[in-house]
């Protein structure tokens, strides 16, 4: 569920306990009708799993638009419930009543990463899938999940008819950033602005990187931003990878010679995590 924190915090520990555990304990119903069978409810989302992919597929789906046509509203107001989701594919071993395995920590990994409304999936649960499903999919190319070495192929379902295809991995609609947009970067003291069609900036050690950050895990040239069909992206270039951490996500993406856009607010960390000591981290904001 996206941003259980706020409700416990505005409705209270105890309403908010009733309601989310009535609402996942409905969703529940949901997937057992698709074959799912619920292992555990996770306090504030559900762990499931399925006999085939695209049974879970299928089940993720019809929840989306369950909450899409019939919202829910915690305590009767406020903001509608939404549901960030992952599915992935792969053995899975059960020891007294729980399952365990990479594919499980990569479904987790994947639920954490998706955006308010959104599903993310593999390349092995898209081998799986139906033509009819593999057409709802719309790449999003490599990343790395973390706790995995080798970068995971992840795909996002197209399940909202008509809706602008160019949405973000952290949920935010790309349709809302216009040519009016401008990208603010700071650290350490130092402080950038990219508008739309202006120059490439360079993040890295060198003295002549639009923003030069001297420690030993940045590159040279570490990472580059610009301006590019509408959106600001992120392209890594570094020996050690880059870290984006995108709003209030937990989880970043992790980009080793990849790239991802940038929206909303977050950090960028540079060569290491950002729970690393002194880790270089340059903030960015993209505001309208």
């Amino acid at each position: 569920m996206v941003g259980s924190t706020g409700i416990f915090e505005r409705l209270g520990d105890e309403a908010a306990g009733r309601f989310v555990t009535q609402l996942t304990t409905a969703l529940a119903k949901t997937f057992e009708e698709h074959n799912g069978r619920v292992v555990k409810l996770l306090g504030d989302g559900l762990f499931v799993v399925f006999p085939a992919e695209g049974d879970a597929m299928e089940a993720c789906v019809a929840i989306q638009k369950r909450l899409q046509e019939r919202p829910v509203y915690p305590g009767g107001e406020g903001k509608a419930v939404q549901m960030q989701m992952g599915i992935e594919a792969g053995e899975v071993v059960e020891i007294d009543g729980d399952c365990y395995g990479d594919a499980v920590n990569s479904a987790a990994r994947l639920a954490d990463l998706a955006g308010a409304e959104q599903i993310l999936t593999t390349q092995r649960v898209r081998e799986q899938l139906v033509p009819e499903q593999k057409e709802q999919l719309r790449a999003l190319g490599p990343m790395y999940l973390r706790g995995k070495n080798e970068a995971t192929h992840v795909f996002r379902v197209e399940w909202q008819t008509g809706q602008d295809a160019d949405q973000t991995v952290m949920g935010v609609s790309m349709s809302k950033v216009v040519k009016s947009s401008q990208l603010e970067l700071s650290a350490l003291g130092q402080s950038l602005r990219l508008l739309p069609q202006g120059e490439k900036l360079t993040l890295g050690r060198a003295t002549t990187a639009s923003l030069s950050i001297n420690d030993a895990r940045v590159s040279r040239v570490h990472a580059t931003i610009e301006w590019r069909s509408g959106h600001f992206v992120l392209s890594d270039n570094s020996s050690f990878g880059t870290w984006v951490y995108m709003g209030n996500q937990s989880e970043p993406v992790i980009l080793r010679r990849t790239e991802c856009y940038l929206v909303g607010q977050g950090q960028i960390a540079l060569g290491c995590g950002r729970d690393a000591e002194t880790a270089p981290i340059v903030a960015f904001s993209v505001k309208a």
